[in-house]
């Protein structure tokens, strides 16, 4: 939770708190089960539980009058499907449903819907259906239908019973009490637009015969507001819990990555937000609708009113670093880090500045989390080529970021050859911030000029503008995101400027990247699959 001044986007205090179950991905919390591959999970409660103490927490610090908070916002992960009861209580909040896995918040990066989403798209295209090609011709396994015709097919009495919100969109009702789906989450993540709805029932009803009223029977509800609209007020319950004043101002939810753009001072076409964190997303404005192979998709109005926000992003990118660190580090580096004080992370960092592009002689395929874009594939895996006796932990952390930067390279790449204009980047999220190795890597990497927003906490400095919006201008908000922004958002003067000579280097270490990304992730050699078929016994 972030409390921010609106009169000058100035940051008055902070508040975290790590939720008690995390991801769950392994096993279930209360049978001890072992989940299947690709499952991510997450505890309703937690949400419950963090929301009512960043609150408190950042209010105290901030030492402000409770009455002085204006507005609130909120962004989350999307697509993250909370199955609700009839009542609007989380099912794995409830005896009855918490020991079935289908009944848990399935968290964005759940892969378990591959075989629905290749259903779906492959259904769209035998039909024609327009609205594929507004997500680059395929549909992505973390969206919302996928995931819930899952669960009509693995455990319907959870889908006959229960509907599903965005979590964003949960939480906004939680405090508010009003159903609001935002047009971010309806949008990118539910083959939504202003124009033209859902898909149609006839679609829908091909994939599954219970499946035809989804969007009627299923999504709690079929309003869908504009980003930067008041949800509703926040009422008694938490009012009392939070001691907030009954009655503030609450926005529409938003999706994190995008709250961010904002706060990067991007209101208008032509920069690129880049948001580097767990994984990575890259969004850009545009003034009219431009198919884009590949990538996530287009929404009228999705990112900043007025505009159409395009959205590409990687599946994994700081959880491909924590992966190694977690897994993968001697012990003698642990020692190393303990006695310099710093963190493995840090430690790494820091031998990995001193290798010179090339130097490490690997190369990476970024596909831990399989591949979000341009190939849009989730059982694709990772690969690290050119290891041999003399490889260091720190070639192979070096590596893995240059993994990272050539995927969006070639993200970059695409948006650009759409006609979508990028002549500038700014960047956000924990990476960026604490990363200088990395962010020189992607400078190097892209051939560009890459800048840093003022705030290392962009989503929520973003959501805190969309709660000044919300208050409105009367209650000593703004009127419009672009008033906010002139006002609250900043970026910092560093920026991250490419190295002649690394371009060169990186430009034929691109070259290989793209042949085998080509030949491993394109079809031609499918081993990469059949591993991890064999590795799962399918």
């Amino acid at each position: 939770c972030l409390v921010v001044d609106v009169r000058d986007g100035r940051e008055v205090s902070e508040a975290v708190w790590e939720y008690a179950s995390g991801v769950i991905d392994r096993r279930l919390p209360s049978t001890g089960e072992a989940l299947p591959p690709d499952f991510a999970l997450q505890d309703a409660a937690d949400y419950i539980a963090g929301t009512e103490t960043v609150i408190k927490n950042a209010l105290e610090k901030a030492g402000i009058k409770p009455e002085e908070i204006i507005g609130i916002g909120i962004d989350f992960t999307a697509c993250t499907v909370v199955p609700l009861s009839p009542e609007g209580v989380p099912l794995s909040m409830l005896d009855e449903w918490k020991n079935e896995p289908h009944a848990w918040v399935k968290l964005w990066k759940h892969h378990g819907a591959t075989p629905e989403a290749e259903q779906m798209t492959a259904l769209a295209k035998e039909r024609g259906e327009g609205w594929l090609a507004r997500y680059g011709g395929v549909v992505g396994s973390e969206w919302m239908f996928p995931k819930l015709l899952e669960i009509l097919r693995k455990a319907p009495e959870v889908y006959k019973y229960a509907t599903f919100m965005e979590a964003a969109d949960w939480i906004v009702f939680e405090l508010t009490g009003s159903k609001v789906r935002n047009a971010a989450g309806a949008g990118y993540k539910s083959c939504w637009s202003k124009e033209d709805g859902y898909p149609s029932r006839e679609y829908f009803a091909a994939l599954h015969p219970d499946f035809e009223n989804v969007v009627e029977e299923k999504l709690g509800t079929s309003r869908v507001d504009s980003i930067g609209g008041q949800a509703g007020r926040l009422n008694e319950k938490w009012s009392r819990k939070t001691g907030l004043p009954e009655g503030t101002p609450v926005a529409v939810g938003i999706i994190d990555a995008h709250a961010a753009i904002p706060a990067l001072t991007i209101t208008a076409p032509g920069t690129m937000g880049a948001i580097m964190g767990t994984s990575g997303c890259y969004l850009t404005l545009g003034d009219r609708p431009v198919v884009i192979d590949g990538i996530c998709g287009f929404t009228a109005d999705g990112i900043v009113p007025g505009y159409i926000g395009f959205e590409a992003g990687q599946g994994c990118g700081g959880d491909m670093l924590a992966w190694f660190v977690d897994n993968c580090v001697p012990a003698a580096y642990e020692k190393e880090a303990k006695e310099k004080g710093v963190s493995l992370h840090e430690l790494l960092t820091e031998k990995a500045a001193l290798i010179k592009p090339g130097g490490t002689g690997l190369l990476v395929l970024d596909w831990w989390g399989g591949n979000r874009n341009i190939i849009v594939d989730y059982d694709l895996t990772g690969c690290i080529l050119g290891c041999t006796i003399a490889t260091k932990p720190e070639d192979i952390y070096r590596a893995l970021i240059e993994g990272i930067a050539f995927g969006c390279r070639v993200i970059m790449e695409q948006i650009q050859k759409s006609g979508v204009p990028v002549n500038s980047i700014i960047a956000s999220g924990g990476i960026a911030e604490k990363n200088p190795v990395f962010m020189q890597i992607f400078a190097d990497v892209t051939a560009r000029e890459w800048k840093l927003g003022a705030s290392p906490q962009s989503c929520a400095h973003g959501s805190a503008m969309w709660g000044a919006v919300a208050a409105g201008k009367a209650k000593g908000g703004y009127d419009g995101i672009a008033s906010a922004a002139e006002k609250m958002a900043r970026t910092k003067e560093k920026s991250y400027r490419p190295v002649e000579e690394n371009v060169r280097i990186y430009d034929a270490l691109f070259a290989e990247y793209m042949t085998l990304h080509d030949y491993f992730g394109r079809g031609e050699n499918g081993v990469l699959k059949r591993l991890k078929k064999m590795k799962y016994g399918k």
